[in-house]
């Protein structure tokens, strides 16, 4: 990772919202992580500063995308299963590698690196993710009752392209 003059070392997205990740070193005990003002701070202690620092910045990315999906797609949930009067027996939020969220039998697992992505999008997974719960496969009555809750759902499968859910 290389930083720039103001020590941003890359961009990150929240909902489809850009912030710039500045690291710093501080004489504290561990890491910790700020978000504010379209910009991400993570605070490392002062002994990692000649150290690379990468995976230990992807962990705390990681922890952090899991708690704002834990926070904020039960939000999203409710939404579905109010719209579409029928729901999971249960969900989960859970890294899985290569996809952004997988339907079971009677369980939905979502990707906590989906708030990476616009609340709209993360919306169009959930509700295709719920359709699965009604039919399995993808077939022209499946995204028929897709279509049916989100007109527009093609415009954001456009933008997922290549990723899997």
């Amino acid at each position: 990772m290389r930083k720039n003059n103001e020590g941003i070392i890359k961009t990150v997205k929240i909902f489809g919202v850009s912030y710039d990740l500045k690291v710093m070193y501080k004489y504290i005990k561990k890491p910790n992580l700020e978000i504010k003002d379209k910009k991400i701070q993570i605070c490392l202690p002062s002994k990692y500063k000649k150290v690379d620092n990468k995976i230990l910045i992807d962990i705390l990315l990681d922890k952090m995308y899991e708690a704002i999906a834990k926070k904020e797609i039960e939000n999203i949930m409710e939404k579905v299963r109010t719209t579409l009067k029928f729901a999971p027996e249960d969900y989960e939020i859970m890294r899985i590698d290569k996809t952004l969220g997988k339907c079971f039998a009677d369980k939905i697992i979502i990707n906590p690196d989906i708030v990476k992505y616009k609340k709209e999008i993360v919306e169009y997974i959930i509700f295709h993710e719920f359709c699965h719960l009604k039919i399995k496969k993808h077939s022209k009555k499946f995204y028929d009752l897709l279509e049916k809750y989100m007109p527009n759902y093609e415009s954001y499968a456009y933008e997922l392209i290549g990723m899997q859910y």
